[in-house]
């Protein structure tokens, strides 16, 4: 072989190597449902409270847009943070995490849900889903509020304080 072919060889096992180890890390390539699974055997792992909307759940918790499409009018008990998101989306898997995080600090305070915009792709369209991750702010009185692209954790927390719970 000539040292071309080998340094091809080499670069090739290299960069497979290195994309394997990114794909690897925690929070990279772990769905949530994979992450859902590891938890029930990791003691460490806290459970999830973040909920899966799909478009029935929607329409019977959050808002009947069919019913009464001019209007919102919230129909949950508690206020609430909605991500829309993708299982492949890089940006809405780094969010995760923190999500569940808020969840659990925020526990009998508000809700947060998530809608597969693949799976909800008619839920998505109603709400004008461009860009993922997209959250939308539901306070209990007046309008929500939405904002697009992965925050970090003191953007949430800074929301809640002054949009659900003020």
């Amino acid at each position: 072989m000539s040292k071309k072919t080998i340094f091809i060889l080499v670069m090739a096992v290299v960069l497979a190597g290195a994309v394997t180890a990114a794909c690897l890390l925690p929070g990279n390539s772990r769905t949530v449902q994979e992450r859902t699974a590891n938890s029930i055997n990791n003691e460490n792992i806290t459970e999830m409270k973040t909920m899966e909307l799909t478009k029935a759940d929607f329409l019977s918790k959050i808002f009947n847009y069919e019913n009464n499409p001019t209007e919102w009018k919230y129909l949950g008990d508690k206020p609430a943070i909605i991500d829309f998101y993708a299982s492949w989306c890089g940006p809405c898997k780094a969010v995760a995490p923190v999500l569940e995080e808020l969840a659990a600090q925020y526990d009998g305070e508000i809700y947060i849900y998530k809608v597969n915009t693949e799976k909800e792709q008619e839920l998505a369209g109603a709400f004008g889903i461009r860009s993922i991750p997209t959250f939308l702010f539901i306070p209990m009185e007046g309008a929500p509020q939405m904002a697009q692209g992965a925050m970090p954790k003191a953007a949430f927390e800074e929301a809640i304080q002054n949009v659900l719970l003020k």
